[in-house]
Formats: C-alpha cells, sequence, structure tokens
C-alpha cells in the first residue's frame, strides 16, 4: 500500500519583478502587473509505497525542497493532490520550527506540538532525544547560540523519536560531522527494518546508493528519472554537469572536440576492473585547426564527487609535438589503488598557447572497481607486514 500518492502536482511561484521600495513607487505599481511566474515543479506524478526508502536527486534550483515541502504540508501546490498515510516527521532545513530565543528543551516540545504530539507523550522520549543530539550541557540554552551542527543534531533526534510512520529529510544530514552522519544513516537502517516509509534529498549519491531502494531525478523541476539508484546517479550527474544540455554537445565546427573516451584494462575494454589491476584511458580527440602544444587534462572523481586525481598532460614533454587532425592519446596507469565504487572521468583538451581553444567531455564516462578483499574505503593501500609484541 502507497504511503504517498501524489497526482498531477505542480508548483508555480509568483515574484515581483524590481521590488518598490518606497509606498509612493508601490501605490503607482498598483496600476499594472509587475510580477513574473516562476515554475518550481512541473506537473508529474510521484508514489512512494510502504516502507520504501526514496531518494531525491538534483541541481540546486531544480525543486527537490519544494516537493518535499509539497509533500510535507508545508507548501500547497499549485495543481493536484497529495494523499498521505501515517504520520509524518520532517527535518526540511537547518533549524526549521526552531524559536531563537527558546531553549533546546522548549524547542523539543514546540515541534512535538506542532506534530501533534502530547506534552506526555514527549515527556517520556525526551531523555532519548537528548542522548540521541547528545546535548545535554546545551539543552537549556537558547539555540541562538547553537552551532549548525547542534541544530541538525536537534532536529534529527527529534524527528526521529516522534515515532513517525513518515519521515523526510532535506540535505541537512551533511551538515554534521562525520560521526553523527553514521549515526544518523544507522538509524535509518533501523527505520527500514521496522517498515518505515523514507524520503531523502541529498546531494551525497553515495548516500543513495547506501540506502535507498529507488531514487528519482529533478531537472529544472522536471522529473526525469524514476529508477533504481545506480542509474538515476548516473542520469543526475549528467545533467549537473550538462553532458544532456545543448551547451554540452560540442558544434561540428568547434577547433577540438573530443570524439571517444576508450577504458580499457590489461588490452581489454573494461567498465569494471578489478582494485590493483592496471588502468588505460585513452582520449580520441578531433582539432580542426593545429594545435601548438597540446595538452590532455583527465581527472578521476569519486561517487561522492571528489576529485580523487587530475593531471594535465603536457604531450610536448612525452615527445608529442603540434597535432592537428584525428588522435588517440592514451595515458597508462600501472594499477588502479581504489576500491568498491562506481568513478567517473572527465577529460579535457586545449593548446597550451592558446587557451580559448578547448574541448571538455564530462558526466559521460565511468568505470566500476571491485574489491574482492575485506578493505573498505576508497584507497587501497599495500599491508606489508603485521606485527606482535
Amino acid at each position: 500500500m502507497d504511503a504517498i500518492v501524489a497526482e498531477g502536482i505542480s508548483k508555480v511561484f509568483h515574484l515581483q519583478v524590481n521590488p518598490s521600495q518606497s509606498l509612493k513607487e508601490r501605490l503607482v505599481r498598483l496600476r499594472g502587473n509587475h510580477t513574473r511566474d516562476f515554475t518550481a515543479l512541473q506537473t508529474m506524478d510521484l508514489s512512494v509505497a510502504g516502507g520504501e526508502t526514496l531518494g531525491i536527486l538534483g541541481h540546486n534550483g531544480s525543486g527537490k525542497s519544494t516537493l518535499l515541502k509539497c509533500i510535507s504540508g508545508i507548501l500547497k501546490p499549485t495543481t493536484g493532490t497529495i494523499r498521505i498515510r501515517g504520520r509524518i516527521a520532517s527535518l526540511l532545513e537547518l533549524g526549521a520550527g526552531f524559536h531563537p530565543e527558546l531553549t533546546g528543551r522548549e524547542n523539543v516540545f514546540i515541534n512535538a506540538a506542532f506534530l501533534g504530539i502530547s506534552r506526555a507523550e514527549i515527556a517520556r522520549r525526551f531523555d532519548d532525544i537528548v542522548d540521541f543530539a547528545e546535548l545535554h550541557e546545551f539543552i537549556d540554552e537558547p539555540v541562538k547560540h547553537y552551532s549548525s551542527g547542534m541544530y541538525v543534531r536537534l532536529g534529527f533526534a527529534v524527528a526521529i523519536n516522534l515515532d513517525p510512520d513518515i519521515l523526510l529529510v532535506d540535505e541537512v544530514l551533511a551538515v554534521g560531522d562525520e560521526v553523527f552522519q553514521q549515526k544518523c544513516l544507522d538509524r535509518v537502517r533501523q527505520f527500514q527494518q521496522e517498515g518505515r516509509t523514507i524520503v531523502v534529498v541529498t546531494h551525497a549519491a553515495d548516500v543513495v546508493r547506501q540506502v535507498c531502494q529507488r531514487a528519482i531525478v529533478l531537472h529544472h523541476g522536471e522529473k526525469v528519472a524514476d529508477t533504481r539508484p545506480g542509474e538515476a546517479i548516473r542520469i543526475f550527474r549528467e545533467h549537473l554537469q550538462g553532458a544532456l544540455s545543448e551547451a554540452a554537445v560540442p558544434s561540428p565546427d568547434a577547433p577540438v572536440r573530443i570524439d571517444d573516451l576508450e577504458i580499457h584494462s590489461s588490452g581489454q575494454e573494461a567498465k569494471t576492473i578489478t582494485s590493483g589491476d592496471p588502468l588505460e584511458l585513452t582520449v580520441v580527440f578531433t582539432a580542426q585547426r593545429r594545435l601548438e602544444r597540446p595538452v590532455v587534462h583527465v581527472s578521476i572523481i569519486s561517487p561522492q564527487g571528489q576529485t580523487l586525481y587530475a593531471i594535465d598532460i603536457d604531450l610536448s614533454d612525452h615527445g608529442i609535438g603540434a597535432l592537428d587532425g584525428t588522435h588517440r592519446i592514451t595515458a597508462s596507469f600501472a594499477r588502479i589503488p581504489l576500491l568498491d565504487g562506481r568513478y567517473m572521468v572527465s577529460t579535457r583538451v586545449f593548446d597550451q598557447t592558446a587557451s580559448e581553444v578547448a574541448a571538455v567531455r564530462v558526466g559521460r564516462d565511468e568505470f566500476s572497481v571491485l574489491n574482492p578483499g575485506t578493505a573498505h574505503g576508497v584507497v587501497s593501500l599495500k599491508l606489508d607486514s603485521v606485527t606482535a609484541d
């Protein structure tokens, strides 16, 4: 049975154009229409099954938070209907629902009251909330004195201790420290085992891969994908990098274009390699005009979007002079010291003597690494010996 059903929902905001500062200007502007419509959410349908964990991916301004606010009831959709089955707990933004002049203790009770929880019930759970947030020393301090991390810890602790059927979480987990983030993920997994419904918005694609059974991708307010987490992450990165936009398609008469990126291991084409195996990246490009000093840039990016390795390969340093026409440049690595994960490869070709002559290829190429051992993390380090005294 579905816990959340949204049918034909959209959200349009009426934005004021050149807002007036004086009373006279405001009265004069009453004679005309000085607003414009901004469509934050295109018309869409969405359902989330009971007990399912749904991830929502999208770049800034794609409509993720607007969608979550419509689901939670904070915003009313312009069109369509939303049906909810069960009690919702929301953690939509840093400090949402907190009054800065009140103490942490007072804010806990106020937040609970907003969600229809009785004072007696929240009093029974108060110690659990404070324990999870680890704010014993500060719970009677005004929250305006809290750091961003303390805000997040208290807000998340309140949300998860109100026995919700549906938990909505928007980005805020990224603000807490690493230990607290892991603590939150552990609680999310506990919720999953208990059959609760979770909707999470995050820029951390790895979180979606770890905890979500399904993910949607929003782009300029439109739902462009509703699929498995791995496929959704790929589509999200393509949109984020602009690989699907017209701007990312090279013009036929561009000075330089990258035609392909080939990924090989031990001479064989490979999209999946074993940790420690060799890796060859071949950039195929065409120069419509002569590149006096060609440079090929290669970067490898982690599932979290962190650049793990980047290098500008000045071909003149490798005995390769000026080039025009189509060429294949291969960068070879004796071993790839990465652990499990899917890694993106971005490339760029440019002329060192004329930097405006460049071609970029991003968000389209990736490879996976399989780790047969028990180590986990990102980098594979060689363990030489183990001793005991």
